[in-house]
């Protein structure tokens, strides 16, 4: 694709909608939904636990984002389990593990779990620190894992770019910079002075860098007057948020997320931030719902990650969600996030996994098996619709982005229903055979194959 186009041309040519009814999707793809019920299973069926280690943030400013995570496989554990567990036969064990500890301890942890307590499965990450690292030592040992979140576009790119054992579900890393710049281009485009604050790792870094080149294609005129890298688990945000309000900038993006996120929003608005420029993120709605409080400003782009939020797809178009956020609320007096909504889904690929494997081969799958069942797959889940590739194992589904609203029915913000963005994830994802690339293949993708629009 080259030369130039007309801005609104080309975002309806990637699929980028506003208020857009849940599509369905079709087709040839094998899809599987989540449900209770079971066949009988062939063979003999073992009747010992099958064991999950779940690491996530149970402490420290990501335990916001990440508790939800551990209730979600809780849930769908629980759920299974009431039905007599994996094959009618096998019930799930959850160990924890705190990613808190760091990643040289997380690393530690994983091994320990494998040969010391014998896991049949791993699961959790939050953050996109993590995955390179675990990723390896997960191939090495040879541990069935689904990682669901932890998003980084350097895992199957560089640090386990033939995976085997290793799977992720949540959108990557890349998607999240792509959605947040798309709903900045559909919503602001006119927009020229541009203010960052991000988090001094790995996933503020890759957010910055495809917020960068989207807007470098379709919004031209725009220029980055100010870049604030706080590390992550911040609790003072001063210098940053002032440093952006002195650069007199017409909108500031952030990728803050967790508890660190709230503590930016809340002082901000100690400075009048919201008032001064207009605000995008790629994580404000990510945080579990009820951390986020009525004081929270409306109107600003507030993303999910590029997942999910629990009021999306809606009751009424998707009864997967309905069923799952009442449940989630029944048995934890709280709403979901998109964390929550991974690994409940993520529990449930498993199954779905284990129960194909079995009716081909008889008795308890071997990994092999079970790996090759979930190459391919597409599931029907709370979120929608989500594919695991086959060549990279990553997870892929629609990405959705909106904007905060307070509203009678609930006591902090959600999504405005009638403007939530919905972009088709294949627009903003290089294409199976793309070669990898720097910083990422989305990266490349975007700058050798997007038109630069007409200023």
């Amino acid at each position: 694709m080259a030369g130039e186009v007309d801005r609104r041309s080309f975002l309806g040519s990637l699929g980028v909608s506003v208020g857009a009814a849940f599509a369905t999707a079709g087709g040839t793809i094998p899809m599987v939904g989540v449900a209770h019920a079971q066949d009988k299973p062939k063979g003999n069926i073992p009747d010992k636990p099958f064991k999950i280690g779940h690491m996530t943030f149970f402490t420290g400013p990501g335990a916001v984002l990440g508790e939800p995570m551990f209730k979600g496989q809780q849930l769908a554990a629980e759920e299974i389990n009431a039905t007599g567990g994996l094959l009618g036969k096998r019930k799930i064990e959850l160990l924890r593990a705190d990613e808190n500890a760091g990643t040289d301890a997380n690393v530690k942890e994983l091994r320990r779990l494998k040969l010391s307590e014998n896991i049949d499965f791993f699961c959790g990450i939050t953050s996109s620190g993590n995955t390179p690292a675990l990723g390896p030592v997960a191939e090495e040992l040879k541990v069935l894992t689904m990682f669901v979140d932890g998003c980084t576009d350097f895992l199957f790119d560089k640090a386990v770019p033939s995976p085997h054992y290793i799977f992720r579900l949540t959108n990557i890393q890349s998607a999240d910079g792509c959605t947040t710049a798309l709903a900045i281009v559909q919503t602001w485009p006119k927009s020229k002075r541009i203010a960052h604050i991000h988090p001094d790792y790995s996933y503020g870094r890759n957010a910055f860098d495809h917020l960068k080149i989207v807007m470098k294609k379709l919004m031209p005129q725009a220029e980055v007057v100010s870049e604030g890298w706080p590390k992550l688990g911040t609790t003072d945000f001063s210098s940053h948020i002032t440093k952006a309000i002195s650069s007199k900038p017409d909108l500031i993006v952030s990728s803050v997320w967790g508890g660190d996120y709230v503590a930016l929003y809340k002082q901000a608005l100690r400075y009048g931030m919201f008032d001064k420029a207009k605000f995008a993120t790629t994580l404000a709605g990510g945080v579990a719902p009820h951390a986020l409080g009525k004081d929270h400003p409306e109107g600003i782009i507030a993303g999910v990650h590029s997942n999910y939020h629990f009021t999306y797809p809606s009751g009424d178009k998707w009864p997967l969600n309905k069923t799952f956020v009442e449940k989630y609320h029944a048995r934890f007096n709280e709403y979901p996030n998109f964390q929550a909504e991974g690994a409940y889904t993520s529990t449930y690929m498993l199954k779905a996994a284990i129960d194909k494997a079995n009716k081909l081969v008889g008795g308890w799958p071997e990994d092999d098996a079970i790996v090759a069942m979930l190459e391919g797959m597409m599931m029907a889940g709370p979120a929608g619709y989500v594919y695991i590739r086959p060549d990279n194992h990553q997870g892929y589904k629609d990405a959705i982005i909106g904007f905060s609203k307070n509203v009678p029915e609930y006591p902090f913000p959600i999504l405005d229903p009638a403007r939530i963005i919905t972009i088709p994830i294949r627009s903003i994802t290089a294409p199976p055979g793309w070669p990898k690339g720097e910083p990422t293949s989305t990266y490349t993708w975007i700058d050798k194959t997007w038109p630069v629009v007409k200023a």
